[in-house]
């Protein structure tokens, strides 16, 4: 069994398409439209492993950033880039391009060496090797 792909509600449409493609090396399909319900969405695929599928609608509803740290639900998801170098270099293009670097790049207590970033609708991204 493995994961297939993780949604992600959106009201930045073509702003997180643009972030998971240009800093992660993702790979956007075709945009579906379903114009009865309002729907649309992109799914971004990675040279392996799950893909990510990011959604819209007009009537989402956008909480605030008190809220999501008290929310049940997903916390981060990871993306693998192969070094520890890579790691730095994605980061580091990340704050110059004004994101929020969450959590620098740090060996943890698990050995993990990885950043968090928060993407333009501020989920957290944990860069990984």
């Amino acid at each position: 069994m493995k994961i297939n792909h993780v949604a992600i509600w959106t009201n930045q449409l073509e702003a997180m398409k643009t972030f998971y493609c240009q800093y992660f090396k993702g790979k956007a399909g075709h945009k579906y439209h379903n114009k009865r319900k309002e729907f649309e969405s992109y799914f971004i695929s990675f040279d392996e492993g799950a893909r990510i599928e990011l959604m819209t609608m007009p009537d989402i509803v956008e909480l605030e950033a008190h809220q999501l740290l008290s929310c049940l639900g997903l916390a981060h998801f990871a993306l693998s880039v192969g070094s520890e170098m890579e790691v730095i270099r994605i980061t580091e293009k990340l704050r110059s391009d004004g994101y929020v670097i969450a959590s620098e790049p740090r060996v943890t207590g698990d050995n993990y060496y990885e950043s968090v970033v928060l993407d333009p609708d501020g989920n957290c991204v944990e860069i990984t090797v």
